[in-house]
């Protein structure tokens, strides 16, 4: 699994125009899977964004992890976060997962963060989105699970 990971003062995701996800002060996560990815992947990822020291301590330091800052996280499926541009001139996702598999890891890893009590949005898996932010710092990180 791969995730973009983008620290913000808000974010949303609409679908034709309708809401369905917002979050305040937190986290953007963009989530690809890949074809070769597991729950552990998810599992790993989930650990490593709620305990990575992201936000500012009271000397402006970046010493507070997700967690502890009480972070709100909107997570949006995106598979493009495996598309290969070596070649050509159109990317090639042959190393993203089927539909159905990363539909099933998606949910799975959106259950695992909530289960850390934390706030929780999504966007719609396979659906056109557009994504608003409003990025606090710009923070942002790319973790592979790998």
């Amino acid at each position: 699994m791969r995730v973009v990971i983008q620290r913000v003062k808000e974010a949303q995701v609409e679908v034709q125009g309708r809401l369905i996800g917002r979050i305040s002060k937190g986290l953007l996560i963009f989530l690809g899977v890949g074809r070769h990815d597991t729950p552990a992947a998810a599992d790993y990822l989930v650990r490593k964004i709620t305990e990575l020291r992201v936000f500012e301590d009271a000397e402006g330091k970046m010493n507070v992890s997700a967690q502890e800052a009480g972070a709100q996280y909107l997570v949006v499926s995106q598979f493009t976060l495996y598309g290969n541009c070596d070649k050509g001139r159109r990317p090639s996702f042959d190393q993203a997962a089927d539909p159905a598999a990363g539909e099933m890891l998606y949910t799975y890893f959106v259950r695992q963060l909530e289960a850390t009590q934390a706030v929780v949005a999504t966007g719609q898996f396979k659906a056109m989105m557009e994504v608003s932010l409003i990025n606090d710092g710009p923070v942002t990180f790319v973790i592979d699970s790998k």
